[in-house]
């Protein structure tokens, strides 16, 4: 089989206007950027407030694994199934980030016959959502900076800047830097900082959850950059740069309408990350694709302890509406590795091993009864790699069956979407029953040590929590703020149901630890920092920058 880039670079698709005619969108409707991806403006998405909503399918995953579980293919590859179903669908996910492009993780536009088109723009600038994000992100720094060298009106405590400055960039020598150096003439105050991946920023966050320009105007200004010297918070909005930060903003708010290889319209819009933020895209897009398809399929980041949590308690809470089915991607690979094999080496879950298959239940089971939690009824996709045996195969089915679970194999990498077909089914049959009883899973106005207490207890499995560092500091600051009726946005490990990345499974009999508390004000959340969490990530040994290239025929090589 052909790489991801050249599958995509060799598919024939369709010019995006005609896309957007398939919903009902005319050409001047759009803002082009080239032939296949164009902006809806917010204006023309207002004509369809009164339509009514379609369908939501939320695709999750179990705890993420280097052996690969394949939840963007797989809903991107459900998308392309009801389609061929003759279902009216429309896809809503996240950019990627171009920092893990040349990382490790890679891109986040599906892959094989199951991708969003065209990929490279995709993965790498696209529209350039995230630049403006980093441009407002750093223009709120440079004014706090600049505020506290001239003068410092507020009473902006230097040891207490909170607000850090961000890039795309995975650089780990960024995490805790001095700026200021030179004297006030040169650098300002000297004082220590940081940088965040720009997907990490609270403005990626509030990007993706403002439902107008005003509110977008609204949350920017609530963000708390820095505490005064008598431990107030000091807001964006008292720096007087919002405004400069909404016209960079401008045409980042307006969602990015694409297609799938089989030509299903995506938009792609919005890119928190989920383990530091609420990992899921825009509440935009979301809002409107169920405007304009009968079933919509979004994607929450990571796990359900991660992006479906996040996405019921926060967007859901925030948006006004909620999801009908979840799907919950596993791969026997990944089950395989949760159940204590191939620890070491990937290629060694190619080998059947009935046992550590049946053990690594214990990781999708958790999974699925995060959802029920929910109310939410719940398909399992499995996400087949051609080394898994039948008899694993149906090892799964028949475990899901005795649970009460609809599973469905699905093989979109390899197949595209006639691989989904019995994924898409199983969908349907839910969606037709219509058993869906959402509710979220905490009061937004209970005290935030619960909060937290009930996401760590009843999502991730921990006997208590311990507070150390600032946490507890933080959490008084928040509350004094006004804070405490926030949700809870907790930044962990993706790599394990806990805190610590090495277990596995569904670990018992440990303590989630929570080193600082952040106040998201404008994205209207708080976020926990557990464990040993870092806002921006590193490169590894070898980054898979060394493998992209650009030929002098126009050929992009070694993007994934």
């Amino acid at each position: 089989m052909k790489a991801d880039i050249d599958i995509a670079q060799d598919a024939s698709v369709q010019p995006i206007e005609r896309i957007a005619a398939s919903l009902g969108l005319e050409r001047d409707d759009l803002h082009f950027y080239g032939r296949h991806i164009a902006k809806v403006p917010l204006d023309v998405l207002a004509r369809l407030d009164e339509r009514p909503d379609g369908k939501l399918v939320l695709v999750t995953a179990i705890t993420a694994t280097k052996a690969g579980e394949g939840k963007t293919v797989t809903s991107i590859g459900l998308m392309q199934a009801l389609g061929k179903l003759g279902v009216k669908v429309m896809g809503a996910l996240r950019e990627p980030s171009m920092g893990p492009v040349f990382g490790i993780k890679g891109g986040a536009t599906g892959g094989g016959r199951s991708q969003v088109y065209p990929m490279w723009d995709i993965d790498l600038h696209f529209t350039g959502d995230i630049h403006a994000v980093s441009s407002a992100h750093n223009l709120l720094s440079a004014m706090v900076e600049n505020h506290i060298a001239k003068g410092n009106e507020l009473n902006i405590d230097p040891t207490r800047v909170v607000w850090r400055k961000a890039v795309d960039t995975n650089s780990r020598e960024l995490r805790r830097i001095v700026v200021g150096l030179g004297g006030r003439a040169e650098g300002g105050v000297p004082h220590e900082s940081g940088f965040m991946i720009t997907a990490a920023s609270e403005i990626s966050a509030i990007l993706a959850l403002a439902s107008s320009i005003a509110d977008l105007r609204d949350r920017l200004g609530d963000i708390v950059v820095a505490y005064n010297m008598n431990g107030e918070p000091v807001r964006a909005g008292q720096l007087r740069c919002v405004g400069a930060m909404v016209l960079l903003l401008k045409d980042a708010i307006k969602p990015n309408l694409v297609q799938t290889l089989e030509g299903q319209p995506v938009f792609v819009h919005g890119f928190p990350f989920a383990n530091v933020a609420h990992g899921s895209n825009s509440l935009i897009a979301t809002r409107y694709a169920l405007k304009l398809a009968d079933v919509v399929v979004t994607e929450g980041g990571f796990a359900t302890d991660l992006g479906a949590e996040k996405f019921f308690d926060i967007v859901c809470g925030q948006g006004g509406f909620g999801p009908d089915c979840a799907v919950i991607v596993a791969s026997i690979r990944a089950l395989k590795m949760h159940g204590g094999a191939c620890l070491e080496d990937v290629l060694e879950c190619e080998e059947p091993d009935h046992a550590a298959l049946v053990k690594g239940f214990a990781n999708l089971d958790k999974h699925i009864e995060n959802v029920r939690m929910f109310g939410v009824p719940a398909v399992v996709a499995i996400n087949r790699f051609a080394t898994d045996s039948e008899g694993e195969i149906e090892l799964v089915r028949a475990h899901c069956a005795e649970l009460g679970v609809r599973c469905a194999s699905s093989s979109v990498f390899t197949e595209g979407g006639e691989g989904g077909v019995e994924l898409a089914q199983e969908v349907m049959s839910v969606l037709e029953e219509g058993a869906a009883d959402f509710r979220p899973l905490y009061d937004v106005d209970t005290p935030i040590r619960d909060k937290i207490k009930r996401i760590a207890a009843q999502i991730y499995g921990a006997d208590d929590v311990r507070y150390i560092g600032t946490a507890e500091r933080d959490i008084r600051a928040i509350e004094l703020a006004g804070g405490e009726h926030l949700p809870i946005c907790m930044a962990k490990t993706q790599l394990s149901l806990s805190d610590d990345p090495l277990l596995k499974g569904a670990p018992t009999g440990w303590v989630l630890t929570v080193r600082e508390v952040l106040l998201s004000a404008g994205a209207r959340f708080i976020v926990p920092l557990c464990g040993n969490m870092m806002l921006i990530p590193g490169l590894p040994s070898r980054p898979a920058a060394e493998h992209i290239d650009y030929t002098d025929e126009g050929r992009i090589i070694g993007l994934s």
